[in-house]
């Protein structure tokens, strides 16, 4: 990978002052620390939930009926999270989907601890969950430049990236295995309870002016026309997004639902170690992020970034090849640090690009396409075990998606956003244009 020094001297790029410079800014340390608290509670709820799942219905399809209750809310809803992140505070926004995630999250645990809970109180609970992260995830894309000063959003990135799995898929599910195993789910569905009550605490002490869209207060459709004509016009956004979504039909579901099953039946594990096979790829994610943050971002972006895509997707192949958790874990380390390298890159390059006032629509758009089809991954995922065994079936998704991935690199205009012109761009921005700035 070769890194452009350059980036240290553009609007942007990495400084010489360090990762955590963006961390001198009081909002962002404030938003960065509630990031920390709510993240740490959710990747040790990762695991819980798993775990509890298959304490009910020992079988793939049950885990992935879960799944599909968590992320259908987040699709059907992404798009207005996009418009309401645009139109209205935005720390609001992000207090209120955590009050949502973490009421349902409380219940999990109350039903629990009270030998109540049953799978369709967890497909219920799912998707209140998932409906909240529906306005979280572009409202804390869009909130980030609000917070920082141009030449610190790249560094916030990397930050992001090097914090959110460094909680989010090493220390928690470690903390969750741990936990789930000496006093069971109950104990980890409170703890992200309370961490989301901790968020929202935090959160509220910002100081950020509330921000209104540019545009017709009246007409959300015409906000949403808007956001989706920016993309329709931009390969480099639709034929990305495009090519996440197929990628994330062929693997996610099979990652998501059939890893925990390898853990429990193949290769005969326990909840510690799904934790540690999470770990290892939270400790991958945050190796690769102090990379980026001490060397800067490629010269050739979008081409590294579909590369390293390419080969983190290939990766997850090594999920069906292990014969041995430790291997599970070198496979979960290759994908997560892969992933992240890409997820900053990617970050860096919407925030550079894309217009300040239509951030949270394109961020939304982003998230929408790119898991559309994550309802149908899960729904398929338990045939395809059944049919071909859950190890075969992880060879075939890795395999797949990284074909698709590496094709979206062929679709001209893919690489428009390297040419010198749009560096030029990104380095003296018209008015109205975002500045510039992971993967779980």
């Amino acid at each position: 990978m070769h890194h452009s020094h350059e980036a240290l001297d553009r609007a942007g790029g990495l400084t010489r002052s360090g990762l955590l410079t963006p961390l001198r800014e009081r909002d962002f340390r404030l938003l960065w620390s509630a990031m920390c608290i709510s993240l740490l509670g959710d990747g040790a709820f990762l695991v819980a939930l798993a775990w509890q799942v298959y304490a009910l219905s020992d079988a793939p399809t049950a885990l992935s009926v879960v799944g599909i209750a968590m992320t259908v809310p987040t699709i059907l809803f992404l798009l207005v999270g996009g418009v309401a992140s645009d139109r209205l505070d935005r720390r609001s926004i992000l207090i209120a989907a955590d009050v949502g995630r973490g009421l349902a999250v409380g219940l999990m645990a109350v039903l629990a601890v009270g030998g109540w809970l049953e799978l369709w109180h967890l497909v219920v609970l799912g998707a209140v969950y998932g409906t909240g992260s529906a306005f979280f995830a572009p409202a804390f894309d869009a909130f980030v430049p609000d917070l920082l000063r141009p030449e610190r959003l790249a560094q916030a990135n990397a930050l992001d990236q090097l914090v959110r799995p460094l909680a989010l898929r090493l220390l928690g599910p470690a903390l969750g295995g741990v936990i789930v195993g000496v006093a069971g789910a109950s104990a980890v569905f409170a703890l992200d309870a309370a961490s989301f009550a901790v968020s929202c605490a935090v959160l509220v002490l910002i100081r950020a002016p509330a921000r209104r869209s540019v545009g017709d207060a009246g007409s959300v459709l015409a906000d949403l026309r808007a956001g989706w004509r920016y993309v329709r016009e931009r390969s480099w956004l639709w034929a990305t997004f495009a090519s996440a979504a197929i990628a994330y039909l062929l693997f996610m579901g099979p990652v998501e639902v059939l890893l925990p099953y390898v853990v429990k039946h193949p290769l005969h594990g326990g909840a510690r170690d799904l934790g540690m096979v999470f770990a290892a790829g939270g400790l991958g994610s945050v190796i690769c992020a102090v990379m980026v943050g001490r060397r800067g971002l490629p010269r050739r972006t979008m081409t590294v970034m579909y590369v390293v895509w390419t080969l983190a997707t290939l990766a997850v192949a090594g999920y069906g090849l292990a014969s041995a958790i430790w291997q599970l874990m070198l496979a979960s380390l290759a994908f997560n640090a892969l992933e992240t390298a890409g997820t900053i890159i990617w970050a860096t390059v919407k925030q550079r690009h894309v217009p300040g006032h239509l951030l949270g629509r394109v961020s939304s758009l982003d998230w929408l396409i790119s898991i559309g089809l994550l309802p149908l991954s899960f729904a398929l995922t338990g045939p395809a075990a059944a049919a071909f065994g859950a190890q075969t079936t992880l060879v075939a998704a890795g395999v797949l998606g990284a074909i698709v991935t590496a094709a979206a690199l062929l679709v001209p205009g893919t690489r428009a956003v390297e040419e010198p012109r749009a560096q030029s761009a990104a380095q003296h921005p018209v008015p109205g244009f975002a500045q510039d700035v992971e993967l779980v």
